[in-house]
């Protein structure tokens, strides 16, 4: 049984909404469906010209995902997309577009760190903090600020966001004519600088045998072929999680008093935060700054 609804004056029809995702909570596909169409006004900025990659859970994130990067050929005729080698990624530029994919239970939205046309000139760095138990969100915390003292000290600037799930992404915008090569560069000699300062917190490498205790700083995700999940997306955790902007003062906060609640935020906290705050991560869209050479 489909429902029509408009979005933003386009007609969709949407499809067992009753249907429970995260079954630990209840959550339904229609509550998704109903966030991201209230989210995307934030949301859609980040996304525009930016290849998706789809990650889909379409029994529930207690069933097996896959990974969507070839836009569904049953898309609809007004969603644009973008040729990255042989694959044709969806163009998620208006409430429609995302409130589509979200009735195919793409509960995760990973675009490119690029824009259409020149996807190979990425618009930020993006620093990504994975944990290794025991480390948590809060020992992220400790390592983002380390990236932020070195930042401070090359006066550039970086805007946090958690990943959603266990840890926190870091951007440095660039907006300006940059190759892969040296945000590449550029984020492995800061991640090698602070992995020898810092033995024992701090490693480089995706060898999970050295990892726990420690976060990962993966400099790596400043690829072309490489997505990191988008500001606002929803993450199939056991709960609803969120990709969720936060301040340096939330950091600070939650390092302060080792409170990973501090750093782990609902759907509906989210639109909340909006509302009150607007969209912290903005500036990343228009800061331009030049990215060094480090070693």
């Amino acid at each position: 049984m489909s429902t029509a609804v408009d979005v933003g004056g386009r007609t969709l029809q949407l499809s067992n909404l009753d249907k429970v995702l995260w079954p630990a909570t209840g959550f339904t596909k229609g509550q998704m469906i109903d966030y991201y169409a209230r989210i995307a006004p934030a949301m859609l900025p980040h996304l525009t010209g930016r290849p998706i990659t789809l990650r889909r859970w379409p029994n529930g994130v207690d069933a097996p995902s896959f990974f969507e990067k070839n836009c569904p050929s049953h898309r609809p005729a007004w969603m644009r997309t973008a040729a990255q080698g042989d694959v044709e990624y969806c163009l998620l530029e208006e409430p429609a577009d995302i409130v589509w994919t979200a009735n195919l239970a793409a509960i995760e939205l990973h675009p490119a760190l690029a824009s259409a046309p020149d996807l190979d000139r990425p618009e930020t760095v993006v620093f990504d903090l994975d944990p290794g138990a025991p480390a948590d969100v809060v020992t992220c915390a400790r390592v983002a600020l380390l990236i932020r003292a070195v930042l401070d000290r090359l006066d550039l600037a970086g805007w946090v966001k958690t990943s959603g799930s266990k840890g926190l992404q870091l951007y440095v915008p660039v907006n300006a004519p940059v190759g892969y090569e040296e945000t590449r560069s550029f984020a492995l000699g800061l991640a090698r600088l602070l992995e020898k300062a810092h033995p024992d917190l701090v490693v480089t490498t995706q060898d999970r045998s050295v990892r726990p205790g420690k976060v990962l700083i993966d400099w790596s995700q400043n690829h072309p072929t490489k997505t990191t999940v988008s500001v606002y997306s929803l993450r199939a955790g056991p709960e609803p999680g969120v990709s969720t902007p936060v301040t340096w003062d939330e950091v600070d906060d939650a390092l302060a008093d080792g409170g990973s609640g501090r750093l782990r935020f609902s759907p509906g906290a989210v639109l909340e935060r909006v509302k009150a705050k607007g969209d912290l991560m903005a500036p990343v869209l228009e800061v331009r700054q030049e990215v060094p050479r480090l070693g």
